[in-house]
């Protein structure tokens, strides 16, 4: 829980600097998506039903979205290769970055104690950050509902235009 207070203080900061690889290997830094606006959407794990659920809406909102100059990234601890299989089986438009290291789960404060079915374990909860073309960040989503976030991120877009 201070991870989350500590982060929500953040709001109208630099969003915290990483590079990591996309689902081909292509190496991707935060710094190349200035001039425009990003959501950065961690997600649990490829393949799962949120997860993928989450990913397909994404992919049918990103023309909206796009039009709109928002630029989608998911990043979860996920290997690239699973990356790249999930981004095809799923036919996604939208970069999906390998975080295996936990680094950037950790500077987000997503990385996180879970539990399952009685047993506590750690790993990455599902939240999204918005940022403006400065990479500040403006809005912290938590408890995002994977059939909803687009929805929700287009409105919250469509009031910064």
């Amino acid at each position: 829980m201070k991870k989350e207070i500590a982060f929500q203080k953040r709001i109208g900061e630099e969003a915290p600097y990483f590079e990591l690889p996309d689902q081909n290997g292509v190496l991707h830094s935060l710094l190349e998506y200035r001039g425009k606006k990003v959501l950065l959407y961690f997600y649990p794990k490829d393949m799962t039903k949120g997860c993928t659920l989450e990913a397909q809406c994404f992919r049918d909102h990103e023309k909206e979205l796009s039009e709109k100059g928002l630029v989608i990234v998911g990043i979860s601890t996920d290997s690239v290769a699973s990356h790249k299989k999930f981004s095809e089986k799923e036919s996604l438009n939208f970069t999906l970055l390998s975080d295996e290291k936990k680094k950037v789960v950790n500077q987000y404060g997503v990385w996180k104690q879970k539990t399952l079915y009685g047993k506590t374990y750690m790993g990455v909860v599902r939240e999204s950050f918005l940022l403006d073309e400065k990479g500040t960040l403006i809005k912290h989503y938590q408890k995002v509902d994977p059939l909803t976030h687009p929805a929700e991120v287009l409105k919250d877009v469509e009031k910064l235009d």
